[in-house]
């Protein structure tokens, strides 16, 4: 099947919902990047989750989904690009064995100590629109103090709380696929001659049909046949697809903007004990070798070019 977002609204509007598969585009992200079986269900569902909030948004910008983890996952990054482009990527513990078997429960992978912080970034991508980056913090725990337990539950919780929507997500991964379903109700404002409890109800009744939805249903059935075998009693109006893909924004140009806010003095000492300066991308492994030529360009150009706005490579 191919890598799909389908977008679709329910009924009167009162629900709106996003599908994702990615296929290839997970296939990517494994070849590139090996790890652990928990850690990698968990970099699938960020990729998957990342795309379908991307997807809910009207945002000309990355969405960056980040959890810092204080037990065997130390960072996980998700980040999705509004033409749905993904990059993913984890780090593990610095004194993690390669054939260490880790724990599945979210609470013991990321949140050991109490010390865990997952975060949502909007990154605007046009620097000259005035916007700022904004970041909101998603809670590892319900109100009484204990990790939930997935990272769906985690984003159900922040989309409530702190964004005021009723939200429902589901999210599964396997070796061959990542997918993710998320239904929200639309804000009654949108729908005030009707009233708020008549779009509660039909929230309410979406949630319950979507309950439904085995994890291997949600990864063997393509989004169509989603749609259909949980509301084909419903009104659904689908848009036209999307095509998310993996897609990595390294660049030695922005390499070499790094290198200019490392400083000269630093890299002179980098260039002085190792030969040159190797730099290799988090997210999809490309290297960046500069050499004591290539570094001394580098800074010939920094009054020629503007400082990097982002670390991010």
């Amino acid at each position: 099947m191919n890598d799909q977002l389908v977008k679709f609204m329910l009924g009167t509007g009162h629900v709106r919902g996003v599908l994702v598969r990615l296929d290839a585009t997970w296939a990517e992200l494994q070849k590139r990047r090996s790890y652990p079986q928990a850690i990698s269900a968990l970099v699938g569902q960020m990729a998957a989750a990342s795309t379908l909030m991307a997807g809910s948004l009207k945002f000309d910008g990355a969405l960056v989904l980040q959890i810092q983890g204080d037990g065997p996952l130390k960072l996980a990054v998700a980040e999705c690009q509004p033409d749905f482009g993904l990059r993913a990527t984890a780090k593990m513990a610095d004194d993690l064995q390669d054939d260490a078997v880790l724990p599945t429960d979210l609470a013991a992978l990321v949140n050991l100590h109490g010390k865990g912080r997952c975060a949502i970034t909007l990154d605007p991508r046009n620097p000259e629109s005035g916007l700022q980056p904004y970041q909101g913090i998603v809670a590892l725990t319900d109100p009484q103090g204990a990790t939930l337990p997935s990272l769906a539950a985690m984003l159900e919780q922040y989309l409530a709380q702190s964004e005021q929507i009723d939200s429902m997500l589901m999210l599964a991964s396997d070796e061959q696929a990542v997918c993710g379903l998320l239904l929200q109700r639309m804000p009654a404002a949108q729908h005030a001659a009707e009233g708020a409890e008549q779009t509660e109800e039909d929230f309410a009744r979406a949630r319950h049909l979507a309950a439904t939805l085995t994890p291997e249903e949600l990864l063997r059935l393509a989004p169509e046949d989603i749609l259909r075998r949980l509301f084909w009693e419903e009104e659904v109006r689908v848009f036209e697809p999307q095509s998310p893909r993996f897609h990595c924004t390294c660049s030695r140009e922005r390499v070499a903007g790094m290198l200019r806010m490392l400083g000269r003095d630093e890299v002179e000492s980098i260039l002085a004990e190792q030969g040159e300066v190797d730099v290799r991308c988090e997210f999809c492994g490309q290297g960046y070798a500069f050499d004591a030529i290539d570094a001394a360009q580098v800074f010939l150009n920094t009054l020629a070019q503007p400082p990097v706005a982002s670390n991010r490579h």
